[in-house]
C-alpha cells in the first residue's frame, strides 16, 4: 500500500493571513507527500509507519516578547496581520496510528540540510529520502515508536537539501546594504575560488567594480595580512572570485565586500522553536502528532553549536513561556556557537586552527553554568536565559579528541583562563569519547586522496555511534522516566588527565609531535553594533585569547579519561583526534580540518627499539589472538555496565576488533 500526494497538495491546518494561531506560530503544514514506509511493514508494537514532507509555513510576531532578540526580525515585510510569514522543508517519520507511539518526538537539527538520524541510531544507508530497507536500518528506533523529524533551518544550502525560505530584512522598504567576507584556504593550486563555505550559496556582491572591496592573504589566522592590489583580482560571478597568479594552496584569504539584502537568520532558531512547540502542545486536527508528550533534539557539530545557541538565546521557551525541548544532545558542537542570529550571517562557517578564520563562533560564555570572563568582567552561562523562563532541557555535550584541538572543547568545562575544572549543573552532562575524531575516517585506515581530507597520517576510523545509541537511549529515560544517566566523563584538572599540551604525556612516536597549538579562541571584537547582532568590523578586531587545554594521554599516545573504547583500553595504534596538513595541500605544520590520525603500533620489540618509538610493541601487549579478543571483550563488557554502550552492540564491538587485529597482524605485503 503506497499512498503519493503529489501535486494534490493535503494542507494541514493552513490559516488565513487575518487569525493567529493559539499555539505556537505554525500556520499549517503543505504535505506534498504521504506515502507508507515498506507497504506497510509493522515496526514492532508501533506498527506501520508513513513519511509525510512538505512546507511548514511559519509567523512570527515581531512585537512579541519572546521574539525581541530575533535580529531585524522588526525589519522584516509584514502581512495584514502584523506578522513576518517565512517556510521551511520539513520531513516526518511517524506511526500510521499515531497513539501507537511512544509519546516522544526525535528532531534533528539537519547538519547542512542534511539528516543522519536513520545512519546513526538505526545503521542504515545513508539518503535524503529514505524508502529501502537499506536507507531505514534496522528500525530500533520506530520499533520504539519514536517519531522523527526533520526541518529546514539555513535559506543558503547546496541545492537538494533541506532549506529554509528566510524572510529579508529591509529599510522602509529599500535594500539594506552591509559588509560580508568570504574566507578561504584552498588545498590545490587554483585561479578561482568561492566566495561561500563548502558549496554553500554566498551573498552577492553590489557593484563588483567597486574600489571598496578588499582581498587579503596571511599564512596564520593570526599574523599580519597582506593587501592584493585591485587590480590583481576579481569577482568572476556572485559566488566565486579570481586572482591574476592563482591561489595558493595553504595560504588564508579575505575578502570583504559590500552586499544586501539580509536574511532574518534567526528565524532558523525560532522556526525550529515553533514547529516542535507546535507539535508538542497543538491538539488540533492540524497536527499529525497530537500524542507527542516529550521532545528530544540531536545535533551534530554544526548543529551542535546551533541547540548550543538555541538554548543561550532563550528559545527553549516557546511563546507562551512552555519548555521546548526536555532534552537535547548537542554531539561534538565543541565550545562554540555560531552565525544563527546576526545580520548577514553566514550559519555554515565554523572555526578551526586553520579552517574558517575569525567567525563569531568561540565567544564567551561557553559553560552551561555561570563563569566570569576575567578580561571584560563579564558572567554569564549558556542555560542563563533558560534558568530565568525555567525551562532547562536535560543537556547532554558530546565530545571527541577534535574539538579539543580544533573546536576548543575544554572551555565546556574549565574557566576561561584554563586552570579550574568548572562546575557542571545537575541537569547537564559531558560525555568524551577517548581518542574518536571528529569525522570518522575510513577502514583499513589508508592514505585519503580526498584533498579536503588529505592529512600526514592515515584517517582515524574509530567509530562511536554504539555510544551515541547508548547515550540516547540513557537521555530518553532521564526524560521520560527521570532515570538518572551514567556520568559524565572527560579530562579534568583534579585528577591529572587534563594538561596543556606539553605536559600531556605525548610519547615518542618518529614523525608525530602533539600539536603544540591548538585552536585557541580569541576574544573578537566585531564592532560598537555588535550587540545589536550588526557587524561593524570585518575582519574582527583580534583581543586577548582565551586558554583551551588538552586530554592527557598513556603510554601508547591515546587519551586516559573519558569513555574508552576496546579498541583505546586495548590498543593497535595511536589513535588522535588531531592530523596534520599534507605537504601537498600547504600549510603542513597546520591542523588538517577536523579529521584525526591513526599511528599503528610497532608490532615487534626489535622494530620499536629500532625506530626508536616509546609506545607498547604488539608483541609485548598481545600473546595471541585470543589474549587481544579477551581484553577487548572484557573492556566492551565493562562499558555495557557503566551504560556507555548498549548489550546490543556488543557483538558487533568485539568483531570491529577482531578484524582490526587481523589487519595489525597480516603479514607485510
Amino acid at each position: 500500500m503506497r499512498k503519493i500526494i503529489g501535486r494534490a497538495i493535503l494542507v494541514l491546518g493552513l490559516l488565513s493571513s487575518a487569525s493567529k494561531s493559539s499555539h505556537a506560530r505554525v500556520l499549517g503544514l503543505r504535505v506534498e507527500v504521504r506515502e507508507t514506509v515498506l507497504s506497510g511493514r509493522p515496526f514492532g508494537l508501533a506498527g506501520p509507519y508513513e513519511k509525510l514532507s512538505g512546507t511548514v509555513e511559519l509567523a512570527l510576531d515581531p512585537d512579541q516578547p519572546a521574539n525581541a532578540r530575533i535580529v531585524d526580525l522588526a525589519l522584516g515585510q509584514r502581512d495584514a496581520n502584523g506578522d513576518v510569514r517565512f517556510s521551511a522543508d520539513f520531513y516526518l517519520l511517524k506511526p500510521i496510528d499515531a497513539a501507537r507511539g511512544n509519546g516522544v518526538l526525535f528532531y534533528e537539527a539537519g547538519n547542512r540540510g542534511r539528516k543522519r538520524i536513520l545512519t546513526t541510531f538505526q545503521k542504515a544507508t545513508p539518503s535524503d529520502d529514505p524508502a529501502t530497507e537499506e536507507e531505514l536500518g534496522d528500525g530500533t528506533l520506530m520499533e520504539q515508536g519514536f517519531s522523527l523529524l526533520w526541518m529546514g533551518w539555513q535559506w543558503d544550502v547546496p541545492e537538494g537539501r533541506m532549506r529554509m525560505d528566510m524572510p529579508i530584512a529591509t529599510s522602509s522598504g529599500e535594500p539594506i546594504q552591509g559588509l560580508v567576507r568570504g574566507n578561504f584556504i584552498l588545498g590545490v593550486r587554483s585561479e578561482t575560488a568561492p566566495l561561500a563555505d563548502r558549496g554553500h550559496r554566498a551573498y552577492g556582491v553590489v557593484d563588483p567594480d567597486d574600489p571598496e572591496h578588499r582581498m587579503t592573504v596571511k599564512r596564520h589566522p593570526f599574523g599580519p595580512a597582506e593587501e592584493i592590489p585591485r587590480n590583481r583580482w576579481r569577482f568572476v560571478d556572485s559566488q566565486t572570485v579570481a586572482l591574476e597568479e592563482g591561489f595558493e594552496p595553504g595560504l588564508i584569504y579575505d575578502v570583504v565586500y559590500r552586499t544586501e539584502d539580509p536574511r532574518i537568520v534567526g528565524t532558523g532558531l525560532a522556526g525550529t522553536r515553533d514547529l516542535v512547540s507546535f507539535i508538542k502542545y497543538d491538539r488540533g486536527e492540524s497536527n499529525p502528532l497530537p500524542g507527542i508528550r516529550y521532545a528530544i533534539g540531536w545535533g551534530v557539530s554544526q548543529t551542535g553549536r546551533f541547540l548550543r545557541h538555541f538554548v543561550y538565546e532563550g528559545f527553549n521557551a516557546d511563546e507562551k513561556g512552555r519548555m521546548v525541548f526536555d532534552g537535547l544532545i548537542d554531539q561534538v558542537g565543541g565550545a562554540g556557537r555560531g552565525s544563527f542570529n546576526h545580520r548577514f550571517g553566514q550559519a555554515s562557517r565554523d572555526a578551526l586552527q586553520h579552517f574558517n578564520i575569525l567567525y563569531p563562533v568561540d565567544m564567551f560564555p561557553f559553560t552551561d553554568g555561570p563563569s566570569i570572563d576575567p578580561v571584560t568582567g563579564q558572567e554569564e552561562g549558556l542555560l542563563e536565559a533558560a534558568e530565568k523562563s525555567r525551562t532547562v532541557p536535560k543537556f547532554f555535550h558530546i565530545l571527541t579528541s577534535s574539538e579539543y584541538f580544533n573546536r576548543g572543547g575544554s572551555l565546556t568545562h574549565t574557566d576561561p583562563d584554563g586552570t579550574r575544572d568548572a562546575d557542571i549543573p545537575s541537569t547537564s552532562r559531558i560525555y568524551f569519547i577517548a581518542s574518536a575524531p571528529h569525522i570518522v575516517g575510513p577502514f583499513p585506515p589508508e592514505p585519503n586522496p580526498d584533498v579536503s581530507f588529505l592529512g600526514r597520517a592515515p584517517m582515524n576510523p574509530l567509530r562511536y555511534d554504539a555510544v551515541i545509541r547508548a547515550l540516547f537511549n540513557a537521555l530518553t529515560r532521564w526524560v521520560v522516566e527521570d532515570v538518572p544517566p551514567p556520568p559524565s566523563a572527560y579530562p579534568r584538572f583534579s585528577d591529572g588527565t587534563l594538561a596543556p599540551p606539553e605536559r600531556a604525556g605525548w610519547p615518542n612516536v618518529p614523525g608525530f609531535e602533539i600539536p603544540k597549538e591548538p585552536l585557541t579562541p580569541h576574544r573578537l571584537d566585531f564592532g560598537p553594533r555588535w550587540r545589536e547582532g550588526i557587524v561593524s568590523f570585518e575582519p574582527p578586531h583580534v583581543l586577548e585569547p582565551f586558554a583551551v587545554r588538552v586530554p592527557a594521554v598513556d603510554d601508547a599516545g591515546n587519551d586516559r579519561a573519558g569513555i574508552r573504547l576496546p579498541e583505546v583500553a586495548v590498543p593497535l595504534a595511536t589513535m588522535t583526534g588531531w592530523n596534520y596538513r599534507h605537504p601537498k595541500i600547504g600549510a603542513p605544520g597546520r591542523l588538517s580540518s577536523e579529521i584525526g590520525s591513526y599511528i599503528a603500533l610497532p608490532r615487534t620489540r626489535a622494530e620499536k627499539l629500532t625506530s626508536a618509538d616509546s609506545r607498547p610493541s604488539l608483541e609485548e601487549l598481545y600473546p595471541s589472538r585470543d589474549d587481544y579478543l579477551g581484553k577487548v571483550t572484557r573492556a566492551a563488557l565493562e562499558l555495557v555496565e557503566a551504560r556507555y554502550v548498549l548489550a546490543s552492540d556488543l557483538p558487533e564491538l568485539v568483531r570491529g576488533a577482531a578484524e582490526h587485529y587481523d589487519r595489525a597482524t597480516a603479514p607485510l605485503r
